[in-house]
């Protein structure tokens, strides 16, 4: 969100390549980062924090030094762990042996959905994704458990019309009455209260979503005040 020139090193010219707008500087990304003291001893801040301020002074020699005591300590650990047998367990990232390759442990390669993501955050070294509408999946699960009793019921009610016609004669099947009671009609039922009337209640898991939905709620409030005391 600055400046950016460019400078013609055989004249000594220079013109602007770049020059944001006030509305640009204003639509730029939040960066959050872990405070400097609550960081461990390998999160890169900490860890590069004499080359990156030898850098801003300036100071290349310097930065250079930093950056070979810093390689140099790593390959002393690295040495120190081969001969002593000491397998070096990656807490964030797994090896890929047939690819050779590096890979982030908790990556979530779903496309962003901007109707239903609000935020994606770190927590711990795992990244998250806060979502508006968790009922989302909720609802979805509770409309599979619903139909799912539906058909055992329209199941259970075939069951006894095929008992009642072949344990009575047929000329007394029309008016004959059946211990089996069949809803008149499913289409009536209503969801009030997470109560169905004629099923039996919600699962365990729904009750899981339910409670899971609440703490993301309170978990939003709180950091909304944060945020609030944060700009005051």
């Amino acid at each position: 969100d600055g400046e950016v020139h460019i400078n013609e090193l055989k004249n000594g010219s220079s013109e602007t390549f770049w020059n944001p707008t006030s509305e640009v500087r204003r639509q730029r990304l939040k960066r959050h980062i872990v405070l400097f003291e609550e960081q461990t001893d390998f999160e890169s801040e900490r860890l590069w924090q004499h080359v990156t301020s030898a850098i801003n002074k300036g100071d290349q020699h310097k930065a250079t030094q930093e950056k070979f005591v810093l390689e140099e300590e790593q390959r002393k650990a690295a040495r120190e762990r081969r001969e002593s047998g000491t397998e070096w367990k990656p807490l964030l990232f797994r090896h890929d042996a047939r690819t050779n390759e590096w890979h982030y442990k908790y990556e979530d390669l779903r496309p962003w959905d901007p109707l239903n993501d609000i935020a994606q955050f770190e927590k711990d070294g795992i990244l998250q994704t806060m979502e508006r509408h968790l009922s989302t999946r909720m609802s979805n699960h509770k409309a599979t458990c619903i139909n799912n009793q539906i058909t055992r019921h329209k199941r259970s009610a075939k069951d006894c019309r095929r008992r009642k016609t072949s344990d009575q004669p047929s000329n007394h099947s029309q008016n004959t009455e059946s211990s089996c009671s069949t809803p008149e009609s499913v289409q009536e039922l209503s969801d009030d209260d997470g109560k169905y009337l004629g099923f039996e209640s919600l699962c365990a898991q729904c009750g899981r979503e339910m409670n899971h939905l609440k703490e993301i709620h309170s978990a939003v409030l709180s950091l909304q005040k944060a945020q609030q005391d944060i700009h005051r």
